[in-house]
């Protein structure tokens, strides 16, 4: 009997463990099974809105309507290549406003401090050139609380500049900012060791005692720059101008004090110009919009990229 009592108990317990092996392995296919329909779901979303992308389903302005409208384009914030206020959207919205067969004029609003002027250069010709293409299509600049340095490079371009009284414009005029670190860098006994192929090649190096002659070229090539700017804003503003002797030293002006300086010419807003002006009340907005593929793959990428950075860590050398 207590032979045939153990057995009995070994046998049991043999059971239990294959049982409980058993479900464990089921509930790890479960679990795969639920995992792979997840990130298959995902894939399909994301599959599903390049789809719409590529139809252009997914895009980011208004759809314009039969009849005549006031187009507008937005321009906010620094002007810069990898900002989204960069001459690539900027024009794409002018163009696409311009070619519209019910646009009856166009106003580019604008709220912005500047930025490169190489951008803000690039919009102000493509302006331009729409002027010359659609001669009987106006374009109005509108500024907001801002209108500065490249902002207002852009703004140039237009055939008359509204502002609210209280807006801010001008600073026409050009800088290179940086710092030099060569005084702390001796009170932490720290000596910099820069090797160069070229006498000039590490021009305005900050880490480097600041070179004389380096310092009167970068004043040079920012006076070449800053005739540049006077010579647009002459351009574009003519006879309107008031050429005082502090118009071109890089100072701003209320919106209301720049209307008598000559650098814009009367208070309005969007509406107003919209309605009063141009004599089109409907506005149809084509400001190239970050869209939602733009926003998921920017999010998702970064959430993917920091996942992927931590899963690889443990299997990383670095320390």
């Amino acid at each position: 009997m207590g032979e045939t009592d153990s057995g009995d108990s070994a046998g049991k317990w043999e059971r239990a463990i294959i049982e409980k092996l058993a479900r464990a392995a089921l509930d790890e296919q479960r679990r795969a099974r639920h995992w792979g329909i997840f990130f298959k779901t995902l894939t399909f979303i994301y599959l599903f809105i390049l789809m719409f992308a590529a139809f252009g389903w997914l895009g980011g302005r208004d759809v314009a309507l039969p009849g005549n409208h006031t187009a507008l384009v937005e321009l906010n914030g620094v002007i810069a290549a990898d900002a989204h206020a960069n001459a690539d959207n900027i024009n794409h919205g002018l163009q696409d406003a311009f070619g519209d067969k019910s646009t009856k004029g166009v106003i580019l609003r604008i709220n912005s401090p500047g930025g490169s002027p190489v951008q803000a250069a690039t919009i102000n010709n493509e302006i331009g050139r729409l002027r010359e293409k659609y001669p009987d299509i106006p374009i109005y600049a509108v500024v907001e609380d801002i209108c500065a340095s490249g902002g207002y490079y852009v703004a140039v371009a237009a055939d008359r500049i509204y502002v609210d009284k209280a807006s801010i414009v001008g600073s026409i005029g050009v800088l290179m900012d940086g710092f030099g670190f060569t005084g702390t860098m001796e009170k932490l006994g720290v000596e910099r060791r820069l090797l160069t192929a070229g006498e000039n090649k590490g021009f305005l190096d900050p880490f480097s005692p600041l070179d004389p002659a380096q310092r009167e070229y970068a004043r040079r090539m920012l006076g070449e720059i800053h005739h540049q700017f006077v010579e647009v804003v002459r351009k574009g503003r003519g006879k309107r101008l008031k050429e005082a002797s502090d118009v071109f030293s890089g100072l701003v002006w209320t919106g209301e004090k720049s209307i008598d300086v000559g650098l814009t010419d009367a208070l309005g807003s969007v509406d107003f110009v919209a309605r009063e002006v141009i004599k089109a009340e409907r506005i149809v907005d084509f400001t190239p919009r970050e869209n939602l593929v733009e926003r998921f793959a920017k999010r998702f990428g970064a959430s993917l990229g920091e996942v992927l950075v931590r899963a690889a860590a443990p299997l990383s050398t670095v320390r």
